[in-house]
């Protein structure tokens, strides 16, 4: 058996992250980050600690329910960057398929410390 690089665990925790959103386990997710993380994303002030994640996933987050498909990690150190499709229905009932693009610094233990994400759609 062979032992995963420490690269190669963030990149696993990162699918992990993934796998957790779109099961709309927010309870597992938010346990990903670290208690001071900070994520940032457009159209959102920047969300912080556990309490500020858990507010976005139960009622801020305008996505109902959905699949992220990764195309692309490149990951060094303790930085992965992801990018790929989301697709799924917003709470307004819309449904979306939208490139994203999402930058994760992990901490020594794995856990996200920020979390910077970007969607392919037109705001300007």
């Amino acid at each position: 058996m062979t032992e995963s690089s420490p690269t190669e665990a963030n990149v696993a925790r990162v699918r992990e992250y993934y796998r957790l959103v779109d099961a709309d386990d927010v309870l597992g997710l938010v346990s990903l980050f670290t208690e001071d993380a900070v994520y940032r994303r457009p159209g959102y002030e920047p969300m912080r600690g556990h309490t500020g994640l858990t507010a976005f996933y139960t009622g801020e987050r305008v996505i109902e329910s959905g699949r992220h498909t990764v195309a692309t990690v490149v990951a060094r150190g303790d930085q992965v960057a992801v990018n790929g499709v989301f697709e799924g229905v917003l709470k307004d009932g819309r449904r979306v398929q939208l490139e994203f693009a999402d930058f994760f610094l992990l901490d020594g233990e794995r856990r996200f410390s920020r979390r910077d994400t970007y969607f392919f759609a037109p705001l300007v």
